[in-house]
């Protein structure tokens, strides 16, 4: 070889050793404030969301507005931020009965707090429609109040039916999603998580994010 040719080439290795491999990109995490004081829902969100995301909660207590879910979900972003210095998210869930006209909707929580599963069951005893729909819509402001919130919504049909398994979230017991012969309190976190309505939604704000990046 040419000697010239050798110690180009020993110089160009010597460079590259000692530079070394390049520097990977440094990971992008999002901080997220979840106003909740439901446990449950928390978890469910961080394991949904994944490890791109920071999410922490605040137990806050907004007012309960009235109206259609996505007025409801924007009204108490707007006043999560006011308790919240950064960005924040809210969720508004509502459970339709068809045969009802699509109540209870976002009254669900009071409904469920009266009755129960079973009491939710037993609405529909008069209807043959037994089919539902579950809604959750979250909002999101990035915790300055002159940006507009967004809303990102998921939505999944199903069927009410007599409670089966764990009672320990919600009305779980009594969905079960359309596809499958289980509830959403039979089903695998994994799952419900990949077919409900809080992970479609979440699926469309984690997309949000990532475009940003």
């Amino acid at each position: 070889m040419d000697p010239t040719v050798l110690v180009v080439a020993c110089h160009a290795y010597k460079f590259i050793v000692m530079a070394g491999p390049s520097p990977k990109k440094a990971k992008t995490v999002f901080d997220l404030v979840f106003v909740t004081g439901n446990a449950k829902k928390l978890e469910e969100v961080v394991a949904i969301l994944g490890d791109k995301f920071n999410v922490t909660s605040r137990n806050i207590d907004l007012p309960e507005f009235q109206g259609e879910p996505e007025d409801i979900s924007i009204a108490k972003c707007r006043e999560a931020v006011k308790h919240v210095k950064g960005p924040v998210i809210v969720e508004d869930t509502c459970l339709c009965f068809n045969a009802l006209g699509g109540l209870p909707g976002p009254y669900i929580k009071w409904f469920l707090s009266k009755l129960g599963p079973s009491g939710l069951h037993r609405l529909l005893t008069g209807w043959e429609d037994k089919t539902a729909y579950a809604l959750c819509t979250f909002a999101y402001s990035s915790g300055n109040l002159q940006d507009p919130v967004q809303v990102f919504k998921g939505q999944t049909h199903g069927t009410i039916v007599s409670p089966r398994g764990p009672p320990s979230f919600g009305w779980d017991p009594c969905f079960q999603p359309d596809g499958f012969t289980q509830t959403y309190a039979e089903m695998e976190s994994t799952t419900k998580n990949s077919i409900s309505h809080r992970g479609k939604a979440l699926k469309k704000l984690a997309e949000h994010f990532l475009k940003m990046t």
